[in-house]
């Protein structure tokens, strides 16, 4: 059998990038997949692709900065397929500020895209896994740069590190329910998102990747499939009992000093 044969799986942010990754590998372990974004082209080409491929996919539009598109995002797929089984948090916005130059409002739009979002989703999808008396499993994608992070990252550490917090609270909390939640703290990921990134915050050229993996201990940037298997595992029955793990999906040891 597949990891993840019948499960129904919603990755929030899963129209592109990483999250995008993840659906692509969670119909390939047989899941039925709805993937939530802003833009609907990228969500519809994506499922387009997912069900030209044989598998089960749906695209629904939703605004994560909003918490009540956050939960109803959950609803739209539980009106559909009857269940939430498994939920990914992989929406993330990355946007530049420091201590001194973040605005407020800068500050609350991390906020909303990278902790209210992931915590009024998995409000909605335990409040059904937990009404259902089922298990059920959940995956944040966090940050390696929760630990402390750059300087120009500020209202992005502020906001992940309170994703991380919150990832081993709400696993404490539902272990007895048979819910599982953990998270991954990813290093430097090569995607279509981080181009952006680099190009429109640090004044990257063409050869920005290759300047960067020369700089990495692997020679490389880490993968998006790479990071979606692992989600996948993570989703899976075959991840046992972990719960409330976060996980360091990185190749620099966090306190190694040379």
């Amino acid at each position: 059998m597949s990891l993840l044969d019948g499960k129904v799986v919603l990755v929030n942010g899963g129209s592109q990038g990483l999250g995008a990754a993840v659906a692509r590998a969670a119909v390939q372990e047989g899941a039925v997949v709805a993937v939530t974004g802003r833009r609907p082209e990228p969500g519809e080409a994506l499922v387009a692709e997912l069900t030209a491929a044989g598998g089960e996919a749906v695209f629904v539009r939703a605004d994560l900065s909003d918490a009540g598109q956050a939960k109803a995002s959950v609803g739209r797929v539980v009106e559909a397929y009857g269940r939430v089984d498994c939920l990914v948090n992989s929406a993330g916005l990355t946007s530049r500020g420091t201590l001194l130059d973040t605005t407020p409002e800068l500050f609350d739009q991390h906020i909303a895209v990278n902790l209210r979002a992931p915590f009024f989703a998995m409000q909605a999808a335990v409040a059904d896994m937990v009404g259902r008396g089922a298990p059920g499993t959940v995956v944040n994608i966090i940050t390696s740069s929760a630990h402390g992070g750059q300087p120009f990252l500020a209202p992005y550490v502020a906001a992940k590190a309170g994703l991380m917090g919150l990832t081993r609270n709400a696993a404490h909390a539902h272990r007895f329910d048979r819910v599982r939640i953990n998270g991954l703290n990813i290093g430097w990921t090569a995607t279509a998102g981080e181009d952006a990134t680099q190009r429109a915050f640090h004044g990257a050229g063409d050869d920005w990747r290759e300047r960067a993996a020369a700089r990495l201990p692997m020679g490389r940037l880490g993968q998006p499939d790479e990071i979606a298997d692992f989600v996948v595992l993570l989703l899976s029955d075959r991840s046992g009992v972990v719960t409330g793990s976060v996980i360091d999906w990185d190749q620099n040891v966090l306190g190694g000093l040379d």
